[in-house]
């Protein structure tokens, strides 16, 4: 046991505490705000405060975990022992020179995406924007790297101080955005598909293979779904499925019609094998209520709840888009990261939940962080299968370091194997080889 003192419990230092200790460390801690109790107990013990208390331990606090408003914040980065941090304190006798809890609440809450920002053409945070990005640390899942910082610095104190290790895991997401190329288009679609590939982009093969699949002479290129369910059995990996299928027709929406009988077998058939979620419409970033509409709609389709999301196109907005999911019954996202880039947007590779900055509480949502994403890699990153290699590498022996969870988004159209997805599918492989070993 680690007996913690502070001040002052607040709802944003306990969402901290156990996002750090029970979450990130698995140590088991109890709070005190009575200083005499904690001079009393041998134990190990921790005091966050700002001024030291009988020689224990002392992590200085800054005040951000002791207030409620939202406000720009003088983070300070600097460098210490090869790694980044922020809000750093000073004087004597300090466990570290910054204050990791304020530092880990920061970047996990998103602070900064409640301040004033611009956005990218869909509504978006720009990853270019942030702290991580800016101060070169949105690559590694900095908060579990300080809580591990935090870990040894205790241990110098108090060796037989409790901490069980966590075990690195992975899971790969496969999204959904368009179950068939050229299949269920129905006839309007369907001449409109031809005539452009004909007229419009000259494309002949493609007008060769749009016949063909219609007249059930060849697969369709981006019905991958037994590939990828064989694949994943082979290597044993977790995986949950993302269906952007259930909204409007629209220009960012292109769905089959879910009342098809072969379109709702498909749904069915996978949901047999992985966990299954909703893709809500990219129109539900201005249209909340859409949540609920295409949730049931899946629901209906397989006879189960759905519990589980990821917003197309990432149009995550703190704090309507996370009070949305939980409003329609959704209890895990899986929408924390970026589009134009890979790396982490919550600074962490550990499942937490959604504390709303703004109601000041925390949140029966759980958010699932991805750290990496094809598209992203592929079209903003402009990386060749063998360069996109060397990142997902990168990434995944830095989770493996901090025993963290590493989230993956896969697209069933982008293991076509074609035209400038050429070679993903073999790099999906090496991925998946190289993330399962060791996976428990």
């Amino acid at each position: 046991m680690l007996l913690i003192y502070t001040p002052k419990l607040t709802n944003r230092l306990g969402y901290t505490l156990n996002l750090v200790f029970r979450d990130i460390l698995r140590c088991e801690f109890a709070i005190t705000s009575d200083s005499e109790l904690f001079k009393s107990q041998q134990i190990p013990k921790l005091c966050y405060a700002e001024t030291p208390i009988d020689g224990s331990p002392f992590l200085r606090a800054v005040p951000l975990l002791f207030r409620t408003s939202i406000e720009e914040q003088n983070t300070h980065p600097f460098q210490i022992d090869g790694l980044p941090a922020i809000f750093p304190v000073y004087g004597q006798d300090l466990l570290m020179p910054f204050d990791p809890l304020a530092a880990t609440f920061y970047i996990v809450s998103r602070y900064e995406e409640h301040l004033p920002h611009r956005k990218d053409m869909h509504g978006r945070f720009l990853a270019a924007d942030s702290l991580a990005s800016q101060y070169k640390f949105l690559d590694s899942p900095i908060v579990d790297h300080w809580a591990l910082m935090l870990k040894a610095k205790i241990l110098e104190r108090y060796p037989d101080c409790p901490f069980i290790p966590r075990q690195y895991d992975f899971v790969q997401t496969i999204d959904i955005d368009a179950a068939y190329c050229y299949k269920h288009k129905g006839f309007y679609r369907t001449t409109l598909g031809l005539l452009r590939d004909a007229l419009y982009r000259r494309d002949q093969q493609a007008v060769k293979d749009r016949c063909a699949v219609i007249r059930h002479k060849m697969h369709d290129p981006y019905d991958t779904f037994d590939y990828i369910l064989e694949r994943s059995a082979h290597f044993g990996i977790k995986k949950t499925v993302f269906f952007a299928l259930l909204g409007d027709y629209s220009v960012y929406d292109k769905p089959a019609s879910y009342h098809k009988t072969e379109f709702r077998q498909l749904l069915q058939h996978l949901g047999d094998y992985a966990k299954v979620g909703i893709h809500p419409s990219y129109s539900a970033l201005e249209n909340p209520n859409r949540i609920d509409t295409e949730s049931h709609r899946l629901e209906e389709i397989l006879h189960r709840p759905i519990v589980r999301s990821r917003y197309h196109f990432l149009r995550l907005q703190m704090p309507q888009s996370y009070r949305a999911l939980i409003h329609a019954g959704i209890r895990h996202d899986y929408s924390m990261g970026y589009a134009e880039t890979i790396g982490f947007r919550a600074g962490t590779c550990t499942p937490h939940s959604y504390f709303d900055l703004e109601r000041n509480h925390e949140t029966n949502l759980t958010i699932h962080p991805f750290a990496a994403m094809d598209t992203s890699l592929q079209k903003y990153m402009k990386c060749t299968p063998e360069e996109a290699f060397q990142h997902y590498c990168r990434i995944i022996d830095d989770i493996r370091q901090v025993g963290g969870t590493f989230c993956a988004i896969w697209h069933n159209q982008n293991l076509c194997d074609s035209g400038e997805w050429s070679g993903w599918k073999e790099l999906y492989e090496k991925v998946l080889e190289y993330a399962a070993t060791n996976n428990k």
